[in-house]
């Protein structure tokens, strides 16, 4: 009944994850959700109040451009400038998206053809993967691993893959490990695409959540970055936005031409009211993303001394809202136990790819005090 693309598909992490606690809660269960990255804190009153404005305006109740409006894409090049000195021109070097889920999705229907290749870290964000077999082009993984800080080794990639590899995915602040990269690795980043000719897509969904005084770089500050490379944003993260669906890809023109063309001809834009929205977030005040990050700094460390005091292996992450941690055995097996004995939600390492095997990530989604009960749940386990 179904294309060979659709059954080559694994099942989605998050839609098997949901269901299984599903099944705990109608047996009664208190159940704490550390897994899915979704915020739980609300979008800031400003942007709530900027979309109820819009939504008002019968303008925004026609179709709108596939391309984003050029307010909004304005904003965001003064964005980029202002926060990661990054210029651009809004008319053909922003192009506004669904999520940005939607434009990694997207992206390998511009330019895989059959069989094609392209390179995918591994753990990682599904969709790369996912968006690769929908193209009908063959993903190769590139194995993040502890001993290399979770970055991929570009010397290890095979010379007859890289000869007929087209696009590299590369995600930093990184999910699900929260590893990040270095200025450096972007340039080596930078000088195998120009030695291969691939082009790169950097996933920057969780640029502004940092702790510790760190600062992620955004991959397009690197030179001949924008030679090569796109950059994909996402106010999801950033202002507590993930049901509102706008994001945006940044960077090469004639790569953003090409995705634009998906797009001509698979939707028809954000609604207007949701980038207005976006203008406000974009422009206006900022506190609120550093108020948010204080929220998350605050649980990390309340979910590191416990988990710590168990005896878990774990590595204070510099950024995004997700702690990457050892298990013992399997990982499905440790999440597994987890939520029928405990009641609590993580995410088994496997289900991001094979070389997560092993960890698991927790979410920083739920108060300290529910943080606090998941870790004394825990402990009554004797983990």
């Amino acid at each position: 009944m179904y294309a060979s693309r659709i059954t080559s598909l694994p099942p989605y992490l998050f839609a098997a994850i949901d269901k299984a606690k599903q099944e705990v809660i109608k047996k009664g269960a208190d159940v704490i959700n550390l897994s899915i990255g979704d915020p739980d804190l609300p979008t800031p009153p400003h942007i709530v109040e900027a979309m109820k404005r819009s939504v008002s305006n019968p303008e925004r109740h026609r179709y709108p451009s596939y391309e984003g409006m050029l307010a909004f894409r304005t904003a965001v090049a003064a964005w980029i400038k202002k926060t990661m000195k990054v210029d651009l021109n809004p008319e053909d070097e922003v192009l506004t998206l669904i999520g940005s889920k939607e434009g990694i999705a997207h992206i390998p229907l511009a330019f895989l053809n059959p069989g094609e290749v392209s390179l995918v870290p591994d753990p990682a964000y599904p969709v790369y993967n996912i968006g690769t077999i929908l193209a009908d082009g063959k993903p190769h993984k590139m194995p993040l691993l502890a001993e290399n800080d979770f970055l991929p080794d570009l010397d290890a990639i095979p010379a007859r893959v890289a000869e007929k590899a087209k696009i590299m995915f590369i995600n930093y602040p990184n999910n699900p490990t929260s590893a990040t990269a270095s200025i450096k690795f972007f340039e080596e980043v930078v000088d195998f695409a120009n030695e291969n000719d691939v082009l790169v897509v950097h996933d920057n969904a969780y640029s502004e959540m940092t702790y510790d005084g760190y600062k992620a770089p955004s991959f397009l500050s690197v030179n001949g970055a924008k030679e090569i490379g796109v950059e994909m944003h996402s106010l999801s993260k950033t202002y507590n936005m993930t049901g509102w669906r706008i994001g945006y890809a940044i960077g090469n023109r004639d790569i953003l031409s090409g995705l634009g063309k998906v797009k001509t001809n698979v939707d028809s834009g954000a609604f207007e009211a949701v980038q207005e929205a976006g203008i406000a977030a974009l422009y206006g005040p900022q506190d609120c993303v550093r108020e948010m990050n204080g929220v998350y700094k605050e649980r990390r460390d309340a979910l590191l001394a416990g988990l710590k005091e168990l005896g878990f292996e774990v590595k204070p992450p510099k950024a995004t809202f997700y702690v990457w941690t050892r298990v013992k055995g399997s990982s499905l097996d440790f999440s597994r136990m987890l939520l029928e004995k405990a009641g609590i939600v993580a995410t088994p390492g496997v289900g991001f790819g094979e070389y997560g095997e092993g960890y698991i990530r927790f979410a920083l989604t739920q108060p300290v005090d529910r943080i606090n009960e998941a870790v004394e749940r825990m402990r009554k386990l004797g983990i």
